[in-house]
C-alpha cells in the first residue's frame, strides 16, 4: 500500500501539467487571434499567418 500516494502524486502531476500546456496554449492563441483581429481592423499592412513566403 505504499505505492498509492505514488500513484496519486504521478497523476495529478500528469493531470495539472496538461492543463497548464493546454492554458498556456489557449491564452498564446487567443493574443495571437487578437492581434491579427486589430491589425485587420485597423488596416496594418503585413504577411498573412498562412500565406506562403
Amino acid at each position: 500500500m505504499d505505492w498509492v500516494p505514488i500513484v496519486f502524486i504521478v497523476f495529478k502531476v500528469a493531470v495539472f501539467g496538461t492543463g497548464m500546456f493546454f492554458a498556456i496554449k489557449w491564452h498564446y492563441d487567443q493574443g495571437k487571434k487578437a492581434k491579427e483581429e486589430a491589425s485587420k481592423r485597423h488596416g496594418v499592412p503585413g504577411r498573412a499567418l498562412n500565406a506562403p513566403e
